[in-house]
């Protein structure tokens, strides 16, 4: 299983300032929606938001001090608050200079198209939601890919997802790195919950899943994952999670979900991607070109037998999805509620 070697030198080499304004200019003149959105607007606006607070909080401080260092004949008393304000507002200047330049969001997507063009793939900054199966996939509103690469001929999707949920002031947005593998065979849908992003007292997985289907794999596996698929496909499993494949997803994959469902493979993180840096990305590459390739020859052939026919590539509907189940958090609350209100009943009725 051979690694590709990819060309990652746009992504680190320097770039002229005039080449991402023409590349932005002539994104914008395609009509892209993304390049036409208020991304970039709100960027700025947040930025600008930033220094007038900055100047406001800040020089109404340096004013204050200056006013009762001259009032109270204290030189000191002007000079080492004007030292310290000068400094952090170069600092400030430096920073949203850097940010608005060399570190903006469109350096960041010109330097990714060019990455793309260079090693044959497709590069988009943002893009609807996919129609994957995956989990991650099926939750909240407004939900979207922020920055993505595709590759052609075995399909692979690297990039990170967001979707909304609650309303209000307990509105959140969730944020997830994603790769997407397309497999031959359809699969009874298996997930990994990798224990190294856990909690302390609950998995990091957006849904919770029945724990009456976790499986129990042999050696050290279970150390590093938590695997869970469908009741009677525990066989199913074992064939198509054999020790070398396990032995490949500690090593390559231990800090990531991994979930097969439909023909697909997906890698999750519950953080974002930073797609910018090399070291993520071959990181990300050395996943699909070794655990996605074992997992694709390790299912090459298989079949449910539950459909009787292994020409047709489905999975029977007892095996397609895993059953949801309860948090355990969400238990104690509602039974410390429970509790609570009746503490409070017991004692009203007998303290009259």
């Amino acid at each position: 299983m051979a690694v590709r070697t990819l060309d990652y030198s746009a992504l680190t080499e320097p770039v002229a300032r005039a080449d991402v304004a023409a590349w932005r200019a002539q994104a914008r003149a395609s009509g892209r929606l993304w390049a036409n959105n208020t991304l970039a607007l709100g960027s700025a606006i947040g930025v600008g938001l930033f220094v007038a607070i900055f100047v406001f909080v800040f020089g109404g401080v340096l004013a204050s001090f200056v006013t009762e260092g001259i009032q109270n004949g204290n030189p000191i008393g002007v000079l080492f608050p004007s030292i310290f304000v000068v400094v952090i507002a170069a600092v400030t200047i430096g920073a949203v200079r850097s940010r608005l330049t060399n570190g903006s969001r469109w350096e960041q997507w010109y330097r990714l198209d060019r990455f793309a063009r260079a090693n044959g793939m497709r590069f988009e900054p943002m893009d609807v939601a996919p129609s994957y199966p995956g989990e991650i996939f099926h939750i909240g509103r407004d939900q979207k890919v922020l920055e993505h690469l595709t590759t052609g001929g075995r399909y692979l999707d690297i990039g990170n997802f967001s979707y909304i949920t609650g309303s209000g002031k307990s509105q959140t947005t969730h944020h997830w790195g994603f790769l997407a593998l397309s497999l031959d065979r359809a699969m009874p849908n298996i997930v990994l919950d990798a224990k190294a992003n856990n909690s302390l007292f609950s998995s990091n997985l957006p849904v919770v899943l029945d724990k009456k289907q976790v499986l129990h794999l042999e050696g050290d596996f279970d150390q590093h994952f938590t695997l869970y698929c469908p009741a009677e496909y525990e066989q199913d499993a074992l064939y198509i999670f054999t020790p070398d494949l396990m032995s490949l997803l500690i090593d390559e994959a231990s800090p990531f979900d991994v979930e097969l469902v439909d023909q697909w493979m997906f890698v999750y993180s519950s953080r974002m991607f930073q797609l910018t840096d090399p070291a993520v990305l071959q990181r990300l590459f050395t996943i699909a070109d070794t655990v996605g390739a074992k997992a694709l020859n390790q299912t090459a052939r298989y079949a449910d037998d539950r459909i009787g026919d292994p020409s047709v590539n489905i999975v029977a509907p007892q095996g397609a999805r895993l059953k949801r189940g309860v948090s355990v958090i969400s238990i104690v609350i509602v039974a410390a509620f429970i509790a609570f209100w009746g503490w409070n009943v017991f004692s009203d009725f007998f303290g009259n």
